[in-house]
């Protein structure tokens, strides 16, 4: 921590900010020695002054962790070497805080978690590390945040206690309240006494959600844990239903680009319902004009209204299993803002213009309407594409075939220009849950079919279309940023190929045609899967920024996001900023009036996102675990998919990943080479990322979302 800073001189010599100073000044002359209370107010002159003032200053110091109360009097924090934090997450018996100045993330034992829960503010000292990375210890709890945790009730010797999914083995006394549970209950419970320790804790149950055997349950603790409320106001709800009563009118069509006589059309899954884009594609002389209609939520939802407000903090809409939390409310995300076949609807259109080999020539965003002819969904046009298609498929589609094959055509065009670009092609796993009465009774591995990645390089385009069209004018923005990896992520890249004698190309700064040569490399070989989950994890974080710092995984210069407002406050934040762009708005304009705006949208789309991952990410595994729950004792085929010193993850065809514990293992001693494997010594059976493997499921749990797997028999 950098020493405090000194606040400007107000001209009160008695005022809260002199004091601070005064403060700093005498604490960094004494250096580690304390100074007491009486003492330090006795050379501020607090008695002659404000003494009121002198104890808000010495008070805010405390809270912002630059001065810290020791035994015998006041310290400055950097001098004894403490910073200040905060706790991201618990384990059970362990945690992580991230420094507040330089963001890096520590472990912390759970000896010495001091207490602390998940989003208080705490100071914290670096210990000894054992295991090579940063770890420390809580010194004390600045700012107690607000502790809603979910959890299970238990029952030891005939009493009830709360035992937290993510916070100590210890169970929690329950303070008597109105909520109703019984064992085996999953409840949101709120700490509502502070010990010195998790097991001094007291709780007060809020909310049961019923049993915690079921997968429905623990997901709708996960989404309250995380202060997600899937209702809408009452003043949000009601901005809503007067939009949507009032429908679509043609003088809403005024001073805009008519579209309804063009072959326009959606493209999406068969149970989507919040159609958001639409796309044309036509040839030209120069190559091709491909039209990307988003939408017109902006039209709707303006800057400071209550749905404004709403989606802003909501940021995403959230997905799990077969539900949806939508940002807005379904009477525009399912309603008037979707682009339902043979309705007319105000949009937001991308028309650019490109040549025969792909290059984007000129492009303008137009306010247009438009009338979907079609319905599209991705399997029926994967059927046409590969010459399956039914003949109801066929008479569907029999207007818009031409133009689907010559989508195919400008797709292929495209994606091979994304890997002349060197962008890295970087595989992952997603899974589709069956739910069936509430219950998770199928996993199925989703799959991408050529009609999927049409779409997908037409949005990419328009993406960028839109990125471009900021960036040269120089306004506000929101991106979509993502970085190169960090030279150490790059350097235990290097590191992981040279253990497996793969060729590393020769480069100091990583570019994206750098990695896309090793995955390309290493593709037909036996361990690219090891390659392929190597590279992903050496990859940053792609976040929303106001500043365009380009992305990396796409190797494009400019990139944002334009074709998803319905469901992601970003793009609208944007629809919003590129109207007033077409409307005439002169650039100081545009910055006095969005400046501020980008940043604070740009901020909370990164959070809200993060949020609905970890949301998404947790809710799956309860599904998963009571889906495998059905499963148990049955032997399943699977690939490694990461190891530790504990044991390693198997995946399975379905994509669900369980943990071989190395205590299941036969007897031996185990060493983890730190990167993908796991050895017995004596044995030298080898345990490695992307070796196939048979396991036995042993356990699966639905509450923690934990799979536990055996090993049946040898790698294959």
């Amino acid at each position: 921590m950098s020493r405090p800073t000194k606040i400007k001189n107000n001209g009160d010599k008695y005022s809260t900010e002199n004091y601070r100073n005064k403060i700093i000044t005498f604490l960094t002359k004494s250096g580690k020695k304390p100074i007491s209370y009486k003492e330090l107010a006795a050379k501020c002159r607090s008695n002659r002054g404000n003494s009121r003032n002198f104890n808000d200053a010495l008070n805010s110091l405390v809270v912002s962790g630059e001065i810290y109360e020791r035994k015998r009097g006041f310290v400055l924090t950097d001098i004894l070497g403490y910073f200040k934090a905060e706790v991201l997450r618990l384990n059970r018996t362990f945690g992580f805080i991230k420094r507040c100045d330089n963001q890096e993330e520590i472990f912390i034992p759970g000896k010495y978690l001091c207490g602390a829960m998940p989003g208080d503010k705490v100071l914290a000292a670096y210990i000894q590390s054992r295991s090579g990375s940063p770890e420390g210890e809580v010194v004390d709890v600045l700012e107690q945040a607000l502790s809603n945790l979910s959890g299970i009730i238990i029952e030891e010797s005939g009493n009830k206690y709360f035992l937290a999914d993510s916070m100590s083995k210890t169970p929690v006394r329950i303070v008597p309240g109105d909520a109703v549970y019984k064992v085996g209950d999953k409840v949101l419970a709120q700490i509502i006494f502070r010990g010195k320790r998790h097991a001094e804790h007291k709780a007060k149950i809020i909310f049961s959600f019923g049993s915690a055997l079921k997968a429905s349950s623990c997901a709708e603790a996960v989404i309250s844990e995380s202060g997600v409320i899937p209702e809408f106001p009452e003043n949000v709800l009601f901005e809503a239903k007067k939009i949507a009563a009032s429908g679509v009118w043609e003088d809403d069509f005024k001073n805009r680009l008519n579209l309804r006589d063009k072959l326009i059309f959606t493209v999406d899954s068969a149970e989507s319902k919040d159609l958001d884009d639409a796309v044309s594609l036509e040839k030209i002389p120069a190559g091709y004009r491909l039209g990307v209609h988003i939408a017109d939520v902006s039209h709707y939802v303006k800057g400071n209204s209550q749905l404004d407000k709403e989606a802003l903090e909501r940021g995403t809409s959230i997905y799990y299993a077969d539900k949806v939390i939508p940002m807005l409310p379904k009477e525009l995300s399912n309603g008037i803002c979707s682009l339902n076949p043979n309705e007319s609807r105000l949009t937001f259109s991308a028309i650019m213009e490109l040549s025969k080999d792909g290059i984007l020539l000129n492009y303008k965003f137009v306010k247009s309407v438009i009338c979907s002819k079609v319905k599209g969904i991705y399997s029926e046009i994967n059927s046409i594409l590969d010459g399956s298609a039914e003949k109801a498929i066929e008479e569907k589609y029999f207007e818009l075939k031409d133009t689907i094959f010559l989508m195919d055509e400008l797709a292929d065009i495209l994606i091979l220009n994304r890997r002349k670009r060197g962008a890295p092609e970087i595989e992952t796993s997603e899974s589709k849950l069956i739910i069936d009465n509430g219950m998770c009774r199928e996993i199925v591995p989703r799959t991408r079919g050529k009609s999927e990645m049409i779409i997908e390089e037409f949005m990419l385009t328009a993406n960028e279309a839109a990125a471009r069209t900021a960036h040269e004018n120089d306004i506000p923005f929101v991106y979509r940023v993502h970085e190169a990896p960090s030279p150490e992520k790059i350097n235990d890249l290097k590191e992981g190929l040279r253990r497996l004698n793969v060729e590393v190309p020769v480069f100091t700064e990583a570019k994206p045609v750098h990695l896309s040569e090793i995955l390309r490399n290493s593709k037909d070989k036996p361990f690219y899967p090891v390659i392929n989950m190597m590279t992903l994890r050496s990859m940053a974080k792609a976040k929303y920024e106001p500043e365009p710092k380009g992305h990396f995984g796409l190797a494009l210069d400019d990139y944002a996001h334009f074709t998803s407002p319905i469901r992601r406050y970003p793009d609208l934040a944007i629809h919003r900023i590129l109207t007033d762009i077409i409307n005439g708005y002169d650039k100081e304009k545009l910055i006095k009036r969005y400046s501020g705006f980008v940043q604070k949208a740009s901020q909370r789309s990164t959070e809200t996102e993060i949020r609905a991952m970890n949301i998404e990410r947790n809710c799956e595994d309860c599904y998963k675990a009571e889906y495998m729950q059905q499963h148990i004792g049955e032997i399943f085929k699977g690939l490694i998919s990461s190891v530790t010193e504990y044991g390693f993850y198997v995946e399975l065809e379905n994509t669900v990943e369980g943990l071989v514990h190395v205590n299941s293992l036969p007897e031996g001693n185990y060493i983890y080479d730190g990167f993908f494997s796991l050895t017995e010594e004596f044995s030298n059976t080898v345990y490695s990322v992307g070796t196939k493997v048979s396991v036995l499921c042993a356990g699966a749990d639905v509450n923690s979302g934990k799979i536990d797997f055996n090993i049946t028999d040898n790698k294959e």
